[in-house]
């Protein structure tokens, strides 16, 4: 076989562009069809290095003609984009087209990209047989023109959707020439205005097919479950005739037939899959058959007659590198972090994905609402005048695209729901496509979450919509049409996971558990969308010199770029545990409740732990019997390990998989709950010390002071600088919140009133025999109000206590970011920080729900959350007691904790993790309160019992030596 990645010399002409700006679908594709593969089709991967040209223009000159000499041009990998290889740059628009919206004109300026690909057929490829073979493109952006040794094959658009071509009559042993011609503009961009980058390309596979005669073209698998009587009825449609076996099962039976046996069902939770045979009288195709029923019953969603709690994630298909060129490594990395991190479903926001990614859901278990590849969100800036959904001319591309999608991935059982798109307003297009769906799959629902009145849709679904809210609709009391009250509700986005958060998951897990009606819904999104630059770290929106672009709204996921999990996919796997673990530590049980939908605990093993202040003294398995979904059982603990020391007592019981299963090994943590045996005693410090003058200082106990401003300058051998008052934090997305909201978005609103830039003013310095009192203001300039903030230190020798005091004043009705001291260590060359509290990882007061009791050690660096845009990342919740550069600090009451190597106020201005230089000093942060983090970058912010209002309070640190430093 040989594939030679440079072209021969074409032939055939032909450079009408008139088919860019066609509103129809294209022109020479054969009718949409099931993907699959089979040994007696053999295929030719023309993926690799391809020639290639970049015109400014789609009036290129032609280069299909014979003997056309494309020697000079570049190469470029296909799949691929090629702003991401070093032609042209990449563009990053939220919802507004980045062109003039003149639909279905496009600007004159329109990137075309010119690809050829020379290639010989394997010695052992069929010659005529059949049809010969099929051309297939599995995504190129946004239009394409395509030839096959000078003949010119036809025109197609829709990005993220397979176009096949009958190519056998013009095939040659060797020597074939593929040229393609690709328009980064045409008519069908006004249909993929999806939230990512605009990046055009050939970025999914291009292959030779072989089709061999009485070959299979298509075929519809039916494969449905009674969970009444156990049995599953087969019946796979062909266009041939066949016979369809499945030797698990005892099946022979011709095409078309159906059978009824009984069988395991597929779930998402146990995805139980048969392997079967389709064969023609030229073909053998493979079959993985997932028996399962998907119905709305009684208002829910039923998958084999059970309600089904969708854990999901939408999920744009992303790499830093290669953008939307995934390879099949990836796309598995990415299942299996969502099932280790207990999601359970994907919304494949807001196109079909990679054919590829839909055999890893239907192989490790994960429910799918496949998405049609439409977005018009941009007509929102004329009042949605002019949609393409609600204007007849482009119905037939619609309905194309619907076709397309619902036709390629129509046999796997993992997709549960079909969408209709993503936010292009409402129209009579949809109402076709919903119709044509129905007609041709009435064994799927309909999603789309821009039809309101659910007139095409068989789901309630909505965006980001506040927690009151959805309680409210899961009462019932939302109103709305009679229809839409009588069906299920799915949050299909909420939570937006932009920077650090998602805060909030916590609430909502509690009412989609709380209220039928309510039936889960997809975190935005899975993955940040920054690209890979050198100086930067990541780009995201504007760093190519847009003219026009969104800045890092791209960068919105639970993962990293580089799919390193953030701290909020952590908080979302606690949020979603499948097993609920609480109890009474003082009672000594637990109760262990199985949130499964289908499956039973034999999978699990539980173990317990015995802990005190934050050591583990005991451990032992806990017999726990197999639930059934839905299911409760109280379980006894053990009796404490004897001669266990007084202190914070804990028992943490876990859930692991008691065997090694395909998307994780033996002993992965499902599930865990801590319960607390007894309270924590606070530090006492009496004030036994004296306060000492000495040569324009102070010292008392291990503490030195400035004598003039009373500042703290020293604890034992420890440098201290700049301790003082911090209500400051570098704001998050989520505190910047968007524009479009209705509730005040507080970043915004603190610099107005100026907590960027407090002032501090030295009111007194008050001595006494055993305690050192100084009075402040903190306050911003230009404004009357402030914070009343008394710093009192006492010690008894060798710890020293201080105590805070802060009242307002003024008229404040904003919440503060945070509240606490900050103060600066010198940067010892071993930055351990070792803590006995929430961890491993980041939390806030509304993302703590994975936040287990414990004693934790990091350096300071790792401390650090690398968000993709610099913000307020890294602290430790709910601390007892740290010890970091020397000191050991105590908090009463409990504290949160961070330390940079930066300073806030640089972290607040740094816009890429480039920008920050770590120094020779660490800044701590010791905060008695946090405000909460929400997710009001696209969502709500954070509920009112996680903002922190601006009202008197007290709190008090214990500082010493560190234990070894002394």
């Amino acid at each position: 076989m040989s594939v030679d990645p440079f072209p021969c010399n074409g032939n055939g002409n032909g450079n009408g562009t008139e088919y860019v700006e066609d509103v129809s679908p294209g022109s020479g594709a054969l009718p949409p069809r099931a993907r699959y593969a089979s040994s007696d089709a053999p295929s030719l991967s023309l993926n690799g290095s391809w020639r290639f040209r970049l015109s400014p223009t789609a009036e290129a000159e032609p280069f299909a003609r014979e003997g056309y000499d494309a020697g000079g041009w570049a190469e470029i990998a296909v799949p691929g984009h090629w702003v991401l290889q070093g032609h042209g740059s990449p563009v990053y628009t939220n919802h507004r087209y980045p062109f003039p919206v003149d639909p279905p004109r496009v600007p004159t300026e329109n990137p075309t990209g010119d690809h050829l690909r020379c290639f010989d057929l394997p010695a052992d490829w069929p010659h005529g047989d059949g049809d010969g073979a099929v051309l297939r493109f599995d995504g190129v952006e946004s239009c394409a023109r395509v030839w096959l040794n000078g003949t010119e094959l036809g025109t197609f658009k829709g990005s993220r959707l397979a176009h096949e071509f009958a190519v056998g009559p013009l095939l040659r042993a060797a020597g074939n020439v593929l040229a393609v011609r690709v328009h980064q503009w045409s008519a069908g961009s006004y249909l993929e205005d999806q939230d990512q980058w605009w990046l055009p390309g050939i970025f999914r596979d291009v292959t030779l097919l072989h089709r061999p005669a009485d070959g299979v073209r298509d075929f519809f698998v039916h494969a449905s479950y009674d969970h009444r009587t156990g049995t599953g009825t087969l019946r796979v449609d062909s266009d041939v005739a066949g016979r369809v076996t499945v030797a698990d099962l005892g099946i022979d039976v011709p095409a078309g037939q159906p059978v009824t046996v009984p069988v395991r069902p597929w779930s998402a939770e146990v995805p139980h899959l048969y392997d079967g045979v389709l064969a023609t009288g030229g073909e053998r195709v493979p079959l993985r058959i997932g028996f399962r029923t998907v119905a709305v019953t009684d208002g829910l969603i039923e998958v084999n007659g059970r309600p089904v709690l969708f854990k999901g994630v939408n999920r744009h298909e992303w790499h830093p590198e290669r953008g939307r060129a995934l390879d099949l490594a990836t796309m598995r990395a990415d299942v299996l972090l969502m099932k280790r991190h207990n999601i359970n479903a994907v919304r494949t926001s807001h196109y079909p994905p990679h054919p590829a990614f839909l055999d890893l859901c239907d192989e490790y278990g994960l429910w799918v609402i496949d998405e049609c590849d439409l977005e018009t969100h941009g007509f929102t800036e004329l009042g949605w005048r002019d949609n393409p959904v609600d204007d007849d001319r482009w119905t037939p591309a619609l309905l194309d695209r619907a076709a397309r999608t619902v036709e390629r991935d129509k046999n796997h059982p993992s997709v549960v729901l079909w969408s209709l798109g993503n936010e292009a307003g409402t129209g009579r297009g949809l109402t076709a496509m919903a119709e044509w769906i129905r007609a041709r799959d009435p064994a799927r629902p309909i999603h789309y979450e821009g039809d309101h009145d659910c007139r095409d849709t068989d789901v309630y679904s909505r965006m980001y919509a506040g927690h009151a809210e959805v309680e409210r609709i899961g009462r019932r009391l939302d109103g709305g049409p009679r229809r839409r009250r009588r069906l299920p509700f799915v949050l299909c986005e909420y939570a937006h996971a932009m920077g650090n958060g998602p805060g909030g998951l916590a609430d909502y897990q509690r009412l989609f558990t709380s209220y039928e009606r309510l039936q889960g819904g997809f975190v935005w999104e899975w993955i940040d969308h920054g690209i890979a630059h050198p100086e930067l770290g990541f780009a995201y929106g504007g760093d190519f010199g847009e003219e026009l672009h969104d800045g890092n709204f791209v960068c919105d996921g639970l993962v990293l770029p580089d799919r390193r999990p953030s701290p909020g996919l952590a908080e979302y796997k606690k949020v979603l545990e499948p097993v609920g673990i609480t109890g009474d530590g003082s009672a000594g049980t637990v109760r262990v409740t199985n949130g499964y939908d289908a499956a039973d605990l034999s999978a699990l093993a539980f173990s317990w732990s015995y802990q005190v202040d934050g050591q583990t003294l005991a451990t032992g398995a806990l017999p726990v019997p197999a639930l059934a979904p839905g299911e409760s059982a109280d379980v006894g603990l053990p009796a404490p390990p004897a001669g266990a020391p007084d202190g914070e007592a804990h028992w943490l019981v876990r859930a692991v998989l008691a065997a090694d299963a395909p998307w994780a090994g033996r002993g992965h943590v499902v599930a865990w709950g801590q319960v607390q045996v007894s309270d924590r005693t606070p530090p006492r410090v009496p004030a036994t010390a004296r306060l000492r003058p000495d040569d324009g200082a102070f010292t008392l106990g291990p503490g030195t002071f400035d004598a003039r401003t009373g500042a703290l300058t020293a604890i034992g051998g420890v440098t201290v600088t700049g301790l003082r008052l911090d209500v400051w934090r570098a704001t998050t997305d989520n505190d910047e919140g968007a524009a479009w909201q209705h509730d005040p978005r507080c970043g915004p609103l603190w610099r107005r009133l100026g907590l960027h830039r407090m002032r501090h003013r030295l009111d007194a310095v008050e001595t006494g025999d055993h305690a050192l009192t100084v009075r402040t203001r903190v306050a911003p300039a230009g404004r009357e109000l402030g914070l009343a903030a008394v710093y009192r230190w006492t010690a008894d020798g060798d710890r020293l206590r201080l105590a805070v005091s802060v009242v307002p004043e003024g008229d404040w009705t904003l919440p503060l970011p945070r509240l606490g001291i900050r103060l600066g260590l010198p940067a010892p060359p071993s930055d351990r920080v070792r803590w006995f509290g929430g961890g491993p990882g980041e939390a806030y007061p509304d993302t703590k729900s994975a936040a287990l009791a414990g004693r934790w050690e990091s350096t300071v660096a790792d401390l650090q959350t690398p968000y993709v845009r610099p913000q307020e990342n890294g602290a430790r919740i709910d601390v007892r007691w740290a010890e970091l550069g020397g000191l050991r600090v105590e908090g009463e009451p409990l504290f949160l904790l961070t330390a940079r190597r930066w300073t806030t106020e640089q972290l607040d201005a740094a816009a890429h993790r480039t920008d920050l230089v770590p120094g020779d000093t660490v800044w701590v942060n010791l905060d008695h309160a946090q405000h909460g983090i929400g997710s009001q970058s696209c969502g709500p912010g954070p509920l009112p019992h996680h903002r922190l209002r601006a009202e008197p309070a007290e709190f008090s640190f214990v500082f010493s030596p560190a234990p070894g430093t002394a």
